[in-house]
């Protein structure tokens, strides 16, 4: 018999079943009290069956965000020709998102799978960092065409200050987070990347 005729193929119910699972344990619980055996018995297989599947409940979590059964809304409002109004929205969609627990337990979860590494770190940069990388730097890229922003920006060190932050609004416990809104993230980003006089010659700061 030819090895690829071999064992028993993937059941497509089953693979659907392991996901939503895997969606459902994370959001109610968190990636890092998820397990495999609980992913196991709520979708109603073995875990063996999971195993023979994925290595990794990080695996797991990759393959649900490629199939569209995590994730969170990463599209940018549309622009309105405003650099400083456009971030601001932009900014605030996603704060507004850290305001929900379902929203913060996925990005909780898919910053600890990628932190596995491999490939599928890999595979959840394409799928939603990356994307909303790029969303960022448009925004930016825009503000310093139109001169609303400096011309000497840095704009890929503004997007790592911008993407950390958020981060870590999404890490921290509730009790730790600061009462600083999406408008307040805004005012001091925006100290540093619009142009601006300087009395006595004094040199612009940095972002």
């Amino acid at each position: 018999m030819d090895a690829k005729q071999r064992g028993r193929p993937r059941n497509a119910h089953a693979d659907t079943a392991i996901l939503e699972a895997a969606r459902d344990l994370m959001t109610a619980e968190g990636y890092e009290r998820m397990t495999i055996e609980a992913i196991a018995a709520r979708a109603g297989v073995g875990k063996q069956t999971v195993y023979r599947r994925w290595p990794s409940k990080a695996a797991i979590v990759a393959e649900a965000v490629m199939a569209g059964h995590l994730g969170i809304n990463a599209e940018a409002p549309p622009q309105t020709g405003d650099a400083a109004v456009d971030l601001g929205n932009w900014l605030g969609q996603f704060f507004m998102q850290l305001g929900e627990p379902a929203a913060v337990a996925v990005i909780r979860g898919l910053a600890a799978a990628a932190t596995d590494g491999g490939t599928d770190a890999e595979k959840l940069y394409e799928r939603f960092t990356g994307p909303s990388r790029e969303q960022m730097l448009e925004l930016l890229r825009a503000g310093v065409s139109r001169g609303q922003f400096r011309a000497d920006l840095d704009i890929e060190a503004a997007a790592d200050a911008i993407s950390g932050t958020l981060l870590y609004r999404a890490l921290i416990p509730p009790s730790a987070a600061l009462d600083t809104d999406a408008a307040g993230f805004l005012d001091l980003l925006l100290l540093g990347m619009t142009p601006r006089t300087h009395a006595g010659g004094t040199k612009p700061g940095l972002l």
